[in-house]
Protein backbone atom coordinates (compact mmCIF):
# COMPACT_ATOMS: atom_id res chain seq x y z
CA UNK A 1 0.00 0.00 0.00
CA UNK A 2 1.27 3.39 -0.99
CA UNK A 3 2.94 5.13 2.08
CA UNK A 4 0.24 8.65 1.22
CA UNK A 5 -2.64 6.21 2.11
CA UNK A 6 -1.85 4.95 5.80
CA UNK A 7 -3.03 6.16 8.87
CA UNK A 8 -0.76 8.99 10.32
CA UNK A 9 0.04 7.05 13.29
CA UNK A 10 0.80 4.01 11.09
CA UNK A 11 3.08 6.56 9.17
CA UNK A 12 4.48 7.47 12.81
CA UNK A 13 5.40 3.67 14.18
CA UNK A 14 7.28 3.14 10.60
CA UNK A 15 9.17 6.50 11.86
CA UNK A 16 10.47 5.54 15.84
CA UNK A 17 9.71 2.13 15.48
CA UNK A 18 11.08 1.08 11.97
CA UNK A 19 12.82 -2.67 12.76
CA UNK A 20 9.34 -3.58 14.79
CA UNK A 21 7.31 -2.57 11.54
CA UNK A 22 9.46 -3.85 9.31
CA UNK A 23 9.65 -7.33 11.42
CA UNK A 24 6.03 -7.30 11.41
CA UNK A 25 5.21 -6.44 7.60
CA UNK A 26 7.73 -9.04 7.25
CA UNK A 27 5.77 -11.55 8.77
CA UNK A 28 2.40 -10.78 7.00
CA UNK A 29 4.92 -11.25 4.00
CA UNK A 30 5.45 -14.51 4.84
CA UNK A 31 2.81 -15.66 6.40
CA UNK A 32 0.73 -14.50 2.95
CA UNK A 33 3.00 -16.37 0.38
CA UNK A 34 2.94 -19.62 2.80
CA UNK A 35 -0.24 -20.74 1.70
CA UNK A 36 -2.55 -21.38 -1.63
CA UNK A 37 -4.75 -18.74 -0.65
CA UNK A 38 -5.10 -15.84 -3.31
CA UNK A 39 -4.49 -12.12 -2.41
CA UNK A 40 -7.98 -11.29 -2.49
CA UNK A 41 -8.72 -14.47 -0.27
CA UNK A 42 -6.49 -13.67 1.95
CA UNK A 43 -7.56 -10.10 2.44
CA UNK A 44 -11.24 -10.82 3.36
CA UNK A 45 -10.04 -13.49 5.55
CA UNK A 46 -7.98 -11.12 7.54
CA UNK A 47 -11.22 -8.65 7.49
CA UNK A 48 -13.20 -11.10 9.30
CA UNK A 49 -11.14 -11.59 12.00
CA UNK A 50 -10.31 -7.84 12.00
CA UNK A 51 -14.08 -7.87 12.79
CA UNK A 52 -14.02 -10.38 15.26
CA UNK A 53 -11.56 -8.20 17.11
CA UNK A 54 -13.85 -5.46 16.53
CA UNK A 55 -11.03 -3.30 15.06
CA UNK A 56 -12.14 -0.14 13.62
CA UNK A 57 -8.59 0.65 12.06
CA UNK A 58 -7.54 -3.00 10.62
CA UNK A 59 -11.50 -3.61 9.34
CA UNK A 60 -10.24 -0.14 7.44
CA UNK A 61 -7.08 -1.14 6.24
CA UNK A 62 -8.65 -4.76 4.89
CA UNK A 63 -10.95 -3.45 3.22
CA UNK A 64 -8.82 -0.94 1.26
CA UNK A 65 -6.30 -4.03 0.84
CA UNK A 66 -9.03 -6.47 -0.02
CA UNK A 67 -10.22 -3.56 -2.87
CA UNK A 68 -6.82 -3.54 -4.25
CA UNK A 69 -7.14 -6.81 -4.61
CA UNK A 70 -10.00 -7.05 -6.48
CA UNK A 71 -12.48 -7.72 -3.97
CA UNK A 72 -15.59 -5.91 -4.53
CA UNK A 73 -17.80 -4.13 -2.11
CA UNK A 74 -20.33 -6.84 -2.50
CA UNK A 75 -17.54 -9.82 -1.71
CA UNK A 76 -16.17 -7.56 1.40
CA UNK A 77 -19.86 -7.04 2.82
CA UNK A 78 -20.84 -10.89 2.55
CA UNK A 79 -17.19 -11.45 3.81
CA UNK A 80 -18.59 -9.33 7.15
CA UNK A 81 -22.01 -11.02 6.97
CA UNK A 82 -20.68 -14.95 6.38
CA UNK A 83 -19.27 -14.37 10.62
CA UNK A 84 -22.63 -13.14 12.00
CA UNK A 85 -23.22 -16.35 13.58
CA UNK A 86 -19.99 -16.43 14.89
CA UNK A 87 -19.02 -13.15 15.74
CA UNK A 88 -22.61 -11.34 16.35
CA UNK A 89 -24.69 -9.01 14.65
CA UNK A 90 -23.44 -5.89 16.59
CA UNK A 91 -19.85 -6.53 15.63
CA UNK A 92 -20.96 -7.36 11.86
CA UNK A 93 -22.91 -4.06 11.97
CA UNK A 94 -20.21 -2.26 13.05
CA UNK A 95 -17.85 -3.69 10.82
CA UNK A 96 -19.81 -3.20 7.81
CA UNK A 97 -20.52 0.45 8.86
CA UNK A 98 -16.94 0.80 9.04
CA UNK A 99 -16.48 -0.89 5.50
CA UNK A 100 -18.51 1.61 4.31
CA UNK A 101 -16.76 4.16 5.60
CA UNK A 102 -14.07 3.08 3.10
CA UNK A 103 -16.46 3.01 -0.18
CA UNK A 104 -17.48 6.36 0.87
CA UNK A 105 -14.20 7.73 1.00
CA UNK A 106 -12.97 6.21 -2.56
CA UNK A 107 -16.36 7.55 -4.16
CA UNK A 108 -16.24 10.66 -2.74
CA UNK A 109 -20.14 10.66 -1.43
Amino acid sequence: MATSKLPDWYKHLQTHHAAYIQALEQLGKTIREDGPLDAKTAQLVQLSAAAANGSQGAVHSHVRQALTCGATSQEIQHALKLATSTIGFPAVAAALSWADQVFEAQTGD
